[in-house]
């Protein structure tokens, strides 16, 4: 069934677990991560980027994700992820994603605050949740990139007066993530995620997610984290598989057969994932 964002993350913030939010680019991707939660038992995000939004479009996007939704036995709800404009975002609404992010986070904290208001005065009158983020994580999704030099970590005071003036569902923090493949292994400040929950006593997203340790995973969600962004690690697991097949069947011209393996690969990193996240057996 379809959800909104903030259905799954205020019962997931109670709780104290996290969602997984999969990156989806086209049919197999989403029936991996359908297939994977109905196993588990578990409520999933499916969520849409910017490139995946360029390469599928919006029409596509939405109708399989409101499709796996209506025939789902778990909770789905179908999010923007990282919309970096108004027009963009109300386009996806009106598409019906039950759920929308609003990345302000170009902007000083007075901008970002002022686009995150007026994207949620739309939304939530149509009963949209929405996602926003403070702080800004290094690394590059799709075409928006932030050095290390220009990542900056979310200031707690600043998050509380965020959340205060804004309203918004779920936040999402720079806490020492960042987005694509990780050079070294990442470290995450924990005593800040800690901080920014006791002080706006909310859901927390964490994006940048692939590649970080599980027991910084566990530690984090421990923490107050309550919705993690996957997108790396699915990739590299159905290129890996797309690989292995076509070096083991050079001759194999079926698309169905390729791509077999590669939704299986994923579908099994879905798996792991929910059960470390301690969404299984919540839905």
């Amino acid at each position: 069934m379809l959800v909104t964002g903030a259905e799954l993350l205020q019962d997931a913030h109670k709780k104290g677990y996290a969602v997984g939010a999969f990156n989806v680019n086209n049919m197999e991707i989403v029936q991996a991560i359908i297939e994977a939660a109905e196993e588990t038992n578990s409520p999933v995000i499916l969520q849409a980027s910017q490139g995946g939004l360029k390469y599928a479009g919006v029409e596509y996007i939405a109708e399989l994700g409101k499709l796996a939704a209506r025939n789902a036995n778990v909770p789905v709800v179908v999010h923007l992820d990282h919309g970096t404009d108004f027009d963009q975002v109300m386009l996806c609404i009106r598409h019906g994603f039950s759920s929308v992010m609003i990345d302000g986070s170009r902007f000083d904290l007075e901008g970002n605050i002022a686009i995150t208001k007026k994207v949620i005065e739309v939304a939530h009158a149509v009963g949209v949740s929405v996602e926003a983020e403070l702080g800004k994580i290094g690394g590059t999704e799709d075409h928006i990139t932030v050095s290390e030099r220009d990542a900056t970590f979310t200031d707690p005071e600043e998050a509380k007066r965020f959340v205060d003036e804004t309203n918004v569902d779920s936040l999402a923090i720079a806490v020492g993530t960042a987005h694509g493949v990780y050079k070294g292994e990442p470290k995450l400040d924990f005593d800040r995620i800690k901080v920014i929950k006791e002080i706006t006593d909310m859901p927390l997203v964490l994006h940048g997610s692939s590649g970080v340790p599980d027991e910084a995973i566990k530690k984090a969600v421990s923490l107050g984290i309550n919705k993690i962004n996957i997108d790396t690690d699915l990739r590299m697991a159905f290129a890996n598989a797309v690989k292995q097949f076509v070096k083991e069947n050079p001759d194999n011209i079926d698309p169905r057969k390729i791509l077999a393996p590669a939704k299986a690969a994923m579908k099994e990193r879905i798996v792991e994932k929910m059960k470390l996240f301690g969404s299984a057996g919540r839905a």
